[in-house]
């Protein structure tokens, strides 16, 4: 749309079903770059896809014309058709329902990237959930714990 101009940065994260360990290292860089170009496909742009064998963090500049819940629709669900057509897991794989999104300005675009792309790191001294329930409480996102992941039983 002509005269239309915009500068909307968003980080998505999201996990893999009951948070269980299954993106291995083998093929990671694979899946992030699918999800990238997932991303992409729907017109918004990706700046980085990065995350360890339990979650994964997506770092974007969405297109005011793309809804978020269409755009994770589309990426969770041919993401892990990938996984399953490739049997990349012992196992049927899926991603855990929902996921948390996050806003950010043009100023945080460096240290939302470096955060990202030192998911390795970051991840030998926090678990995922205590990173998680982190992000809603610095974004002030209301939230009742019983509800941020389905457990294994």
């Amino acid at each position: 749309m002509a005269n239309t101009y915009h500068q909307v940065y968003i980080q998505v994260v999201f996990a893999v079903k009951y948070r269980e360990a299954v993106i291995a290292n083998e093929w990671k860089s694979k899946l992030f770059g699918i999800i990238g170009n997932l991303i992409n496909e729907t017109g918004c742009k990706t700046i980085i896809v990065n995350g360890v064998e339990d979650h994964v963090h997506c770092f974007l500049g969405l297109k005011p014309v793309i809804s978020i819940s269409e755009l994770m629709k589309t990426v969770k669900a041919k993401s892990s058709k990938y996984i399953n057509y490739n049997r990349l897991t012992l196992s049927r794989f899926e991603w855990q329902e929902g996921y948390g999104v996050f806003s950010n300005s043009h100023s945080q675009i460096d240290s939302v990237y470096k955060y990202i792309a030192n998911q390795e790191e970051h991840h030998k001294k926090q678990q995922f959930k205590e990173e998680y329930l982190e992000f809603l409480d610095k974004f002030e996102v209301p939230f009742d714990e019983r509800y941020i992941f389905d457990e294994l039983i």
